[in-house]
């Protein structure tokens, strides 16, 4: 009797140990991984998504210098790049692109931001980063119900048309003028004065369960290339090392790699 009773206490502390290791591995602060990421915060973003009237709006927004939530400058040609918004849409189901233009039919996609409305008229919603930006899993989702904010309402009035912005490499608006990126200090110091963010937090699991069901394939531009490998190290950090190959029009590719460390 006492060796049944030792073997089975021995085998509940082996199960617990091993749930938590496992738990120790799935604890992972989720963090932006690249460079480029840096120049777009999809808090931020979220932020103007929440405010905006409709997508033209919010499109404006994400290109207003004033606001600077946008320093992306993914050619690195010392301008900040102009983010066009085109949508996709399926039933109830919205997956809004924001896609910079770097070339004639030559797109980027930074991010996504996902809606979806249930048989009981709930709404989800989330900011999903780029894999080749922010690495996998990267979600930005409200902490409050975002049924009555006045873009949610505006998508899902009757005889709505997805928003597909009119412009192109090119081709901007007349109140859209290029400007100097600004240094990340000062950029993460801009966007963390934003008062709403507490609105917002970073996941690494997705909200919306239905945005298999829109036809969206991801742009890439030939003159910004990621890649992001995955590594698991004893103690349960999770390492990303993101290798940047950015390609300018006669001139040799150049390589940085980033390694960044996540903590348990």
């Amino acid at each position: 009797m006492k060796a049944k009773i030792l073997i089975f206490t021995i085998s509940l502390l082996l199960l617990a140990g091993f749930c938590f290791v496992h738990a120790q591995e799935e604890d992972v602060e989720v963090a932006a991984v690249s460079e480029s990421a840096e120049g777009l915060d999809l808090q931020a973003v979220s932020d103007l998504f929440q405010e905006a009237e409709n997508l033209e709006d919010f499109e404006r927004a994400l290109n207003d210098p004033d606001l600077g939530i946008n320093n992306l400058d993914l050619d690195e040609n010392g301008e900040v790049d102009f983010i066009r918004v085109i949508e996709e849409v399926s039933g109830e189901t919205h997956v809004i692109v924001l896609q910079v233009p770097l070339g004639e039919e030559d797109y980027q996609d930074v991010a996504t931001i996902e809606v979806e409305k249930d048989e009981d008229g709930n709404v989800n919603m989330q900011a999903h980063g780029n894999d080749d930006f922010y690495g996998p899993d990267y979600y930005v989702a409200p902490t409050v119900v975002v049924n009555t904010w006045p873009i949610i309402t505006w998508m899902y009035r009757a005889s709505y048309k997805p928003y597909r912005s009119i412009y192109r490499f090119g081709y901007y608006p007349r109140w859209w003028k290029p400007w100097r990126p600004v240094a990340f200090a000062a950029y993460h110091a801009r966007v963390i004065k934003r008062p709403r963010r507490q609105v917002f937090v970073v996941r690494n699991t997705s909200r919306v369960r239905t945005v298999h069901r829109v036809k969206y394939k991801p742009r890439r531009s030939t003159r910004v290339v990621k890649r992001t490998t995955v590594t698991r190290k004893p103690g349960g950090k999770k390492v990303i090392r993101t290798t940047t190959v950015k390609k300018k029009p006669g001139k040799k590719a150049v390589v940085k790699k980033t390694t960044v460390r996540k903590k348990r």
